[in-house]
């Protein structure tokens, strides 16, 4: 299972959220696709940690809303909660950030005083840390839920280009150095080409002086040695075409491995 924590920066990750709560109020926390934080939790209040899900049944039904909850909703409780997917340009989904623990108008107290009894919670108490809840307009929420998932999915996706390009651009770079030993090879081989060319035009030159000296009795050596130092000469020509084209191709790719 790929992670965010594998290509991303998680301390500028972490520095996204941490600004962001800052700024607007509102709770929030990064998961990963196991679930499991992989940022702080900011901003969350005792109305939702320690009372609400601290009861049996108040953690019964904020985990129905964490599974159902998409986008930005109002959790059983009353307030409004968003869960926004991380994910890859390819649909890939690696997380998400989740938070919200605000409320969109100001409450209704003897409405929560039931929540309260539902769930078995002290209503005074209850009521309490309701107060201390930020209120915000349903517009602002969801505006502030957007732009939380839009900046950490453009950072997410950032990291990830970045590890890919820098894996296609360490493979090139393998595959130059590789071309560049091969093209060295290449060289060597085409030198010994034209050793060989060398020794048989030798060779065609002792055996036309051969073929001469034995007079009628050496014609047929002679066509062979004709036809070796055609062969010699044809292996020649190849060689310096190949030397050319290796010379063009050894002055890049050398260029390239700098």
């Amino acid at each position: 299972m790929m992670k965010i924590e594998d290509f991303c920066n998680m301390e500028k990750f972490e520095n996204i959220m941490k600004n962001w709560a800052t700024s607007t109020g509102l709770a929030t926390v990064a998961v990963g696709a196991d679930g499991n934080y992989i940022s702080e939790c900011y901003n969350f209040t005792e109305f939702c940690i320690d009372l609400t899900r601290g009861s049996a049944e108040g953690c019964r039904r904020c985990e129905k809303c964490d599974q159902e909850g998409t986008g930005v909703y109002s959790c059983h409780a009353g307030l409004v909660d968003f869960g926004i997917p991380i994910t890859l340009d390819d649909g890939t989904v690696l997380g998400s950030v989740i938070g919200g623990q605000v409320l969109p108008e100001n409450p209704d107290d003897e409405a929560f005083r039931k929540t309260a009894e539902e769930l078995g919670i002290d209503p005074d108490r209850y009521i309490a840390a309701l107060h201390k809840v930020n209120v915000k307009s349903r517009e602002e929420i969801e505006a502030s839920a957007t732009l939380l998932g839009d900046v950490i999915n453009m950072y997410v996706r950032d990291c990830y280009m970045t590890m890919i390009n820098n894996r296609l651009l360490d493979k090139l770079q393998t595959g130059i150095q590789e071309a560049a030993q091969y093209i060295d090879e290449a060289n060597d081989n085409t030198n010994k080409i034209e050793h060989f060319s060398s020794r048989q035009r030798i060779l065609s030159l002792n055996a036309s002086i051969e073929a001469a000296r034995a007079g009628e009795a050496g014609r047929g050596f002679a066509v062979v040695a004709s036809e070796v130092q055609k062969l010699a000469d044809g292996m020649s020509a190849t060689s310096t075409q190949i030397s050319s084209v290796l010379g063009k191709l050894s002055t890049i790719i050398h260029e390239l491995n700098a």
